[in-house]
This record gives structure tokens, sequence and C-alpha cells, in this order.
């Protein structure tokens, strides 16, 4: 006896995705709020420079991300 799989509702995708997108978010955020600090607390502002891009670099995917997957644009 085989099972059928159960599916999901786009709704139900939509919600997932958006918890571990939010995710994403969190983390580019983080990383760029310690290259903050890095750069306010040291006499080189290129200390922290290299995670803010990192965390740019985070935030970026993101929204490649979204693009990707929910067409936002059309």
């Amino acid at each position: 006896m085989v099972k059928s799989k159960k599916r999901m509702t786009e709704e139900h995708e939509f919600q997932i995705m958006k918890l571990v997108l939010d995710k994403f978010l969190w983390l580019g955020f983080i990383i760029m709020g310690w290259g903050m600090y890095q750069s306010l607390s040291q006499t080189s502002v290129l200390a922290g420079l290299w995670y803010m891009i990192a965390g740019a670099v985070v935030l970026l995917l993101f929204v490649i991300i979204i693009v990707k997957e929910y067409e936002v644009w059309k």
C-alpha cells in the first residue's frame, strides 16, 4: 500500500520560506553591526569594513533568493 505524499499549499510554502529567509536577514544585519562596532572601536575603519561588506553580500543573497523563488518583478 503506497501512501500519496501531501502537498503544501502556496500559503504554507510561503510561511516556511519567510521563516528561513528571516534568518538570512538577521544574519546579514548582525554581521554588518559587528563590522560597524569593529570600525568604531578600533583606530582603523578598515578593520570592520570587511565584515560590513560580508553582511551586504548576505543581504544581496537574500534578495536574489526572493526574486528567484517568487519572481517578484512580474
